[in-house]
This record gives C-alpha cells, structure tokens and sequence, in this order.
C-alpha cells in the first residue's frame, strides 16, 4: 500500500513558467471591474448578458468568491440611459402626501437653489417691510410721549405677522436624489439595512404646532431602493431582511415605484406619505447557500422569473492560463491597496502555492479571493515595515504566521490546553481511545481525542450513547457506524451500552467525518484490543465499512503533525487533495485506506495479530445471510 504524497513543485520556474515578468509591477490590471473577475467564467458571461437586458440577478456562494466585485461591475455595464433626479415638493392641498417630481440629472440642485434663493428675496423684502412698520410705531410713540404704549403695539405687530405669515423656506422642495457627478449607472449596496435605510422613511418631528414644526416634505428620507433608480441595488445575506422588508421590496420590483412612509417607531408613521417614488432599479441578491432557504419565495420567484440564478465557483483548475490570471489577482490587490510594495517572482510563486493549499484539491487553485487578499496585503505591509522596495517570498511566509485565523489560533490553544491536562496522548497504545481530526473554520485542523466504553444495558435493548454536542449529520453517523460494529465483532450487542464521547467539543460536531475513528474506539473497547495513540485518522464510512472522502484533509494532517502524531490514515480517494506545507511532509507519515479492515490493520495492537487479522477478514467477507443464520433470525421476504 503506498503511503507517499505526491511531492509539489516547489520552484518558481515551475510554477511561473508562462509568466515572463520579475515583479507585479509588470503586470497590467484591466480597466473595467468585470475583466478583472478571475475563475467565474459562467458568472461573469451571466452578468454581461444581465446588465444588456436589465435582468436581476442573485448570486449564490461562499464569502470572498466576488460576487460584492460582480455587482459593482454590473453598474459599469449597465446601458448609459439618462439619469433621473428626485425631488419632493410640499402638497398645498394635504400637507401629509409630499409631491415626487423627477428632473434629468444635474437639475435637480439648480431647480432647489432657485427656490432658496426666490425664499430669501421675499424673507428679505418682508422683513424689511416689519423693521419699518416697528420704526414708524416706535418713533410715532416717542412724538406723542406714549413711548410705553407704542415699544407694547409695535411687539404686538411684530408677534402677529411672525407667525400669521407662512415661512418662505416652508415651499421650497426637497432634494431626494442627485445623480449629478454619477458617470455611470448608480450602485448601491443595502446590505444590512433596516426597513427605513432600504426603503426610505419619515423623519420623526419633536415640534408638532406653534409654528416650530418641520414641514411634511422636508422630513422625507430617501431609501436605497430609491437612490438606486437607474442603477444596481446590491443585497448580501438577503435572508437576513425581514420577511416585511422582502414583501415591500417585491412591491418595489414589480411596481417599478414605491411611497415613502414612515418605517420606524421614531418616525413620523402612517401620517405621512409620498406619492409613488421611482425605483427602477436591478437587483442583485446574494448569500449563503441557507440564503435559498431564508428568502421570501415570492422574492425569488420573481428573480429566477425575470432574470437569472448563479451558483458561485470555490476553486479553478490550475491550468497555465487560470495560473496567469491568479498572478494578475495579486497585482490588483497591490495596486487597489496602494499602500504596500509590488513582489517578486517568489513571494508570486508562494502565494500560488498558498492558492493551492487552501483550493483543497489537487490540481486547482481557490477562488476564496478576499482570504488570499488578507495575506497579499499582510504580507505587503510586512515588507513596508521593513523598508525594502519588493515584498520576497519570506514575506508571505511570515504573513502565513502572522494572519492566522481566529480558528486556527484558537485550535492551538486547545491542543495546548489539552496538553496541559493529559489529554493530549500521542504515545504508547490505549484501549478505546482514538486521535480523530477535525475542521475548525474554513482554514484551520485539530486532534479530536474519541474515547469509547462499553457496559452492559441496564434496560432490555443497550443503546449507544454520543456525547459532545452532536449535530444530526453527526448523529446519522453515529448509527450508520452501529453497523459496522455489529458486522466486525461477530458478537451480539444488542444487550450492551456503547458509551462515545467527543473530547473538548465546545463547539459541537458536525459531519460524519469522525466515523472510521468512532467504528475503531467501539471495536477496540468491544475486543479489548489497544489502539495506537502515534496514529490518527478521518474518514466517513459506508454502512458497508468503505471508507470515503471527507473536506478539509491537508488541515487535519497539520494539525496531527504539530501535535506530534506520527501516521496519519486518511481516505484513499482524498490522497490528490493532500497539499501540506513542506515543514510537515517529514513530520508525518500518510497512509490511504480503502476499508474498515485497513483502519483496523494499522490501529490496533492486538495480542494475536493473525488471529485478528484472520477474524477481520472473515467478518468483513461474510455475507450478511450467514450473519442472520448464526443468530437464528431469518430475514423478512419484502
């Protein structure tokens, strides 16, 4: 059985060897936001074809694929149709409907300052007129010494036509929304918006008589749907508006036009609203995939009616041209950053490397784009710290060091942790006791210590027994393993307690990765037979003991080498995804396994090593009629 990882290539010649540039500098990064989109093909021809016919548009997939970049450069292709001004102007008939008037781009402020201007010449005209009327009383009391009289009469008049005469600032409209310096179509992303910020709202009015409140149309506040007429509204996490905030925007994409209104407890509230607001906007809707499950189905009905659906790609081939394209990512994120040194050949050969090692699988490179920028930039501002003119390839491993995830830092705690405690056991053998591997996050692995007991049932049917905050992926598993148990150990356990526990799961399990490791603790406690603690394993398993892929492989085998577990058995069909850091390739040995016999041969310690190794084989051969013939139970005839 071959236990040897392909060796990467680890010179620059070879993994640059279309490249024919020294540094990043070199390199020419496209003008137009959609042409700098690398891997996402078909979401990037999907958008171009989008922003031609004015189609919506929701995006599906993981962080940091581009779909936020997708969306700014839908603005950019959009058709180069006049824009619009919005405008709300005070209703002399119902001071609580404002009247929307729209102008071409540019006007609106024209339109407004002539207003004001107009306002302040009668203001002017009319104050001068009362300052006049208050001299002419004032000086007619003085000639006839009744001053105290004419100061009383001259304050009487001035209160009255203070506030008999309507203001003039009170008429003059409202600017909603300028598209005045927009050169291209409007973007604007609502993501996380409450229901006034996306759908526009009414200033609350603490002054609500005595000539001291604020007009109706002077408290309106556009909303993004409206600020975006003409243009792209961008929504990640789409789920997370409420399903009133879904139902009105429905309104507002297939209405083309929605009122203003008051939105929250501190507005104005139903007293006030607008005429129907233009909002002719795309949308673009993006999230998770529990996104899906969140929206409103009307919502998406209306989205896949009238536009299109796009699953996002995580990973691209490593073929020469996608390899140049990666290397063009890196000059972009240099040059949108402008703040730290361009690189050179190596630091590009290490960040390709990094690409490959976070793709997961063999032969491609990730498309998780803003986690790659995160190390591009620390590993820039490592090389500005120290004042050199290009960011090396030691830059970017120190970067790797420095810009650890919150999880991976957190992984290392707890294996110390475990450490402290004896929990920790890497040596010697044990009985019922498996180092099983894990996923913390998106980017980082750790020791799953499994422990296993067995009792007799205390009640007429034993049970098995999962403890450390099993998920139900977890939990399914747990079962399907039931049958492996009972298949491989030949004996009855159907009057026995298995007792399982995961060890410093405070985070919960979930996946059915765990199950070679649970199926070995089970046996091992079951035959009383020692497993050794120099090996851990991953793996799910088949109801008929095969072992098969799972995620996450090259974090698991890392994390097993930096707490000194010496064998590594991971699925045979994952050995092309294996692209560990060359610091741990002489750590750790790696061993395929197809079967559960394979896990067992190379775990257990048993005192008869032929004799198990006999009974295994015959258990893992035997079919399942002789099984049920041993017992005395015959098959039900379906």
């Amino acid at each position: 059985m071959d236990s040897t990882v392909n060796e990467e290539p680890t010179h620059e010649d070879t993994i640059l060897e279309n490249v024919q540039v020294e540094t990043s500098s070199e390199i020419e990064v496209p003008a137009h936001l959609i042409d700098q989109v690398i891997g996402q093909e078909h979401a990037v021809e999907v958008i171009r074809k989008a922003a031609i016919q004015r189609r919506h548009v929701m995006m599906i997939g993981s962080p940091g694929t581009g779909k936020s970049m997708l969306a700014k450069a839908m603005a950019e292709l959009l058709p180069k149709e006049e824009l619009q001004d919005l405008m709300v102007y005070p209703n002399a008939e119902d001071s609580n409907n404002p009247i929307i008037r729209t102008v071409p781009a540019g006007k609106a402020k024209q339109i407004v300052a002539a207003h004001k201007a107009e306002a302040k010449k009668r203001a002017q005209f009319r104050n001068t007129l009362m300052l006049l009327l208050m001299v002419g009383i004032i000086g007619y009391s003085f000639i006839t010494m009744q001053w105290l009289m004419g100061i009383i009469a001259a304050a009487f008049v001035f209160m009255a036509l203070r506030y008999s005469t309507p203001k003039d600032e009170a008429m003059v409209p409202k600017l909603l929304v300028s598209n005045d310096t927009t050169a291209t179509a409007p973007f604007i992303d609502a993501t996380g918006s409450q229901a006034g910020a996306l759908l526009g709202d009414v200033r609350h009015d603490p002054f609500q008589s005595g000539g001291l409140e604020t007009p109706a149309h002077d408290r309106v506040e556009s909303g993004a749907i409206h600020r975006a007429n003409g243009g792209v509204l961008f929504i990640d996490e789409i789920n997370t508006l409420s399903p009133g905030s879904q139902q009105n925007l429905l309104t507002a994409l297939q209405e083309g036009e929605f009122p203003i209104t008051g939105q929250s407890e501190r507005s104005s509230g139903a007293m006030v609203r607008t005429e129907p607001v233009p909002c002719r906007f795309v949308m673009i809707a993006a999230g998770n995939l529990d996104a899906v499950q969140g929206m409103h189905p009307a919502l998406r009905s209306r989205i896949r009616g009238y536009g299109y659906e796009v699953y996002m790609a995580e990973s691209m081939e490593e073929t020469p041209e996608n390899r140049e394209k990666f290397i063009r990512f890196i000059a972009q994120e240099i040059k949108n950053d402008g703040k730290i040194p361009h690189f050179d050949q190596g630091a590009m050969a290490e960040v390709l490397r990094e690409g490959r090692r976070r793709s997961g699988r063999k032969g491609h490179l990730t498309l998780k784009l803003r986690d790659m920028g995160g190390l591009i930039r620390v590993a820039g501002d490592l090389a500005r710290q120290e004042g050199v003119d290009l960011t090396t390839a030691a830059h970017v491993l120190a970067a790797k060091e420095t810009a650890r995830s919150i999880e991976d830092q957190i992984s290392d705690e707890n294996s110390r942790r475990l450490k402290d405690y004896d929990l920790s056991v890497v040596k010697g053998t044990s009985i019922g006791r498996v180092n099983g591997l894990a996923v913390t996050g998106a980017d980082s692995g750790s020791v799953l210590p499994i422990m296993a007991e067995v009792t007799l049932s205390q009640s007429q049917y034993g049970r098995v027994i999962a403890t450390g905050l099993l998920k139900e992926i977890a939990q399914e598993s747990i079962t399907n393993v039931s049958a492996i148990i009972k298949k491989f150990t030949g004996q009855d356990i159907q009057k026995l307690d298995i007792h399982i526990q995961f060890i410093g799961t405070y985070g919960g399990v979930d996946g059915d990765s765990a199950s070679v490791s649970v199926a070995t603790a089970v046996i091992s406690a079951i035959e009383g037979i020692p497993v050794r603690q120099d090996i851990a394993m991953t793996g799910s398993l088949s109801v008929r003991g095969d072992v098969l892929p799972i995620g996450g492989v090259t974090y698991k085998i890392e994390a097993a080498a930096k707490a000194g577990i010496k064998k590594v058995l991971i699925p045979a069909s994952n050995m092309n995804d294996v692209m560990i850091e060359e610091r741990y390739r002489s750590m750790v040995e790696i061993v395929p396994v197809y079967h559960i016999e394979d896990v067992l041969k190379e775990a257990l310690v048993p005192e008869n090593e032929e004799g198990f190794l006999s009974k295994i084989k015959n258990m893992a051969s035997r079919p399942a009629a002789n099984l049920l013939d041993k017992t005395g139970i015959r098959p039900t005839v379906i």
